[in-house]
């Protein structure tokens, strides 16, 4: 990998858009630790280190991880790419049911362009809804459980303008996220996700190695085996051979050539992760928001959805994954489709017959590959709580670094990022059969 970069950094026009996109990840860094105006910036800090000793420091890990720390901070840039993110995953999911999205997404870049018109209009819409949720918890000092006042006024010109600067500033994400996708390395949004969570890698690092520097020594041995293992399962995939035969248009001789359809393992990658992970939250921040409150219902999440290593919570999450994973793949891959495409333009998977067999056999082959996936990702994202166990340390659930999330995130971008590189310097340095 590093033979890659610095390949790239000899070759000029690769190395202006890996400078541009260091640029724009600086910049966007820099929004995540700018405070924004009317607020109370002691305050905040002084809530942040009372917070992440108490009870919530759970909740407010997985905020930290998917916010790179700006949200605890009331940034500019607070949101980061989290309404991005839900407005893309929203208009998947209505693709499924709407055929307006669904005609708009089969016609090709003039369709895209178009959904991704929608994603920012609903990427908007969900910025104001979370800055406005945001600074309602902040105002009624339940993001912290505090007792400091977290905005310098409490009259509502400071309450617009703290929602007016970040909206402004996901909108201002979302812009950075495309032009780094337009002129730099990578999807721009995988890019801005991963130095999130990159950024706020190190600060787990060091607690850890403030704790103990056996445990943090072994922690980056058995990391770096987990790494590799997660590298293993990503790259992995079974290639269904399809064949195209050989037509006559004009004088002209088309097909005639092989090629496979590439199913991943891991067919979903990080949004089943999202999706649990965001769901079990919702729990916590109800028994937060409750306070003393306590009633029956409030006591049974407390004990078996708040604590996180209870076995009922272990099993909810190991199972909620899995099925998430089986009901994404089954939204995003659609065998019948393809099926059609192939056979509409003269394609066979040798020994199927096209149409319904071709489709059949896909989704045979799909499930097959789904299931190990999904316990693949089950098992990954319950590492934390394994640890925890094992380790017997409060800190640790909350503090473990190779995470699902983060470890799905910093392999997955990198992976990807690499492989568009490694595409572009291969088109700059091809090498012929003769030297």
């Amino acid at each position: 990998m590093l033979s890659v970069f610095a390949r790239a950094f000899r070759t000029p026009d690769l190395r202006k858009k890996l400078l541009f996109t260091l640029g724009v990840v600086v910049l966007f860094r820099f929004g995540q630790i700018l405070p924004a105006p009317g607020v109370h910036v002691a305050n905040v800090e002084k809530c942040l280190t009372e917070a992440q000793a108490g009870d919530s420091a759970g909740l407010l890990s997985m905020i930290q991880l998917f916010s790179g720390g700006g949200m605890l901070k009331l940034s500019v840039f607070a949101l980061g790419v989290i309404p991005y993110v839900t407005a893309s995953i929203v208009l998947q999911l209505l693709a499924v049911v709407v055929p307006r999205l669904e005609q708009l997404r089969k016609e090709g870049q003039a369709g895209s362009a178009k959904i991704t018109q929608y994603t920012r209009y609903l990427t908007v819409a969900l910025a104001v809804l979370n800055a406005t949720a945001l600074l309602a918890l902040a105002r009624g000092r339940q993001i912290f459980s505090c007792r400091h006042v977290l905005l310098v006024n409490d009259d509502l010109v400071t309450v617009l303008t703290v929602v007016v600067t970040i909206t402004a500033g996901t909108a201002v994400v979302m812009w950075l996220g495309e032009l780094i996708t337009d002129r730099g390395i990578g999807n721009g949004m995988s890019i801005l996700i991963f130095a999130q969570v990159v950024a706020v890698f190190p600060a787990y690092l060091g607690n850890i190695l403030r704790q103990s520097p056996v445990a943090f020594a072994t922690m980056l041995v058995l990391g770096a085996f987990l790494v590799a293992g997660v590298v293993f399962v990503e790259q992995a995939q079974r290639r269904v051979p399809v064949q195209y035969a050989k037509r006559m248009v004009g004088r002209r001789v088309y097909g005639g050539t092989s090629t496979y359809i590439p199913l991943k393992v891991n067919q979903a990658g990080i949004i089943p992760v999202i999706f649990t992970t965001s769901l079990l939250y919702v729990p916590q921040l109800a028994v937060m928001l409750a306070g003393n409150t306590s009633n029956a219902l409030i006591d049974w999440i407390q004990r078996y959805l708040v604590s996180g290593d209870h076995p009922v919570y272990v099993v909810t999450y190991f199972l909620l994954v899995v099925v998430f994973t089986f009901f994404y793949v089954s939204i995003t891959f659609n065998p019948v489709e393809v099926a059609d495409n192939m056979r509409r333009y003269g394609g066979f998977v040798p020994g199927i017959r096209p149409g319904r067999p071709t489709a059949e056999y896909l989704h045979y082959v799909l499930n097959r590959l789904t299931a190990p996936g999904a316990v693949y990702l089950g098992v990954l994202s319950l590492i934390p709580i394994i640890a925890f166990v094992l380790l017997r340390d409060p800190g640790t659930q909350q503090n473990f670094p190779f995470g699902g999330a983060t470890i799905l995130i910093m392999v997955g971008v990198g992976l990807e990022t690499v492989k568009q590189i490694e595409s572009q310097l291969q088109q700059r340095n091809y090498e012929g059969f003769l030297r």
